[in-house]
């Protein structure tokens, strides 16, 4: 069956658009902030301190810091997408969850099109993601 190019881009431009937020907040947090003023942020320690223990703040930070990183770019490269949307979809429960934690409402403006685009990208058919290491790499499988 011939699959639409139409659909292989739009898989395309999904994963890369996806994998940019990611990418390009996690080089934020990581390379740029640096994860000691991630952790001493007003809105992290400020937050959860006393809330939680600062064990589990630093691993958060830590963890959705380092996800976002690794998973964005591999969505770019499109390799191991499953694996690495299962990731980053957790890094949004995690993020939902302590924004939740912090203000009963908030703002979901930057928690809910990712969430939108990462099941999307989880519903839609992974044939339709040819333009991707992953689709390289399987060819060459036996």
């Amino acid at each position: 069956m011939k699959i639409n190019t139409n659909r292989v881009v739009a898989v395309w431009l999904l994963r890369l658009i996806l994998g940019f937020i990611f990418l390009m907040q996690g080089y934020g947090k990581v390379f740029t902030w640096g994860l000691e003023n991630v952790i001493n942020a007003e809105y992290f320690n400020g937050t959860f301190k006393g809330m939680l223990p600062d064990f589990v703040i630093q691993a958060t930070a830590y963890y959705t810091s380092y996800i976002e990183l690794i998973g964005g770019l591999m969505l770019v490269l499109g390799l191991r997408v499953n694996y690495a949307l299962y990731a980053l979809g957790s890094v949004l429960v995690v993020v939902t969850f302590g924004h939740g934690l912090a203000e009963p409402i908030w703002n979901l403006s930057h928690v809910f099109p990712r969430t939108v685009l990462l099941i999307a990208l989880l519903i839609l058919p992974r044939e339709w993601d040819k333009i991707s290491l992953d689709s390289i790499l399987n060819k060459n499988k036996i």
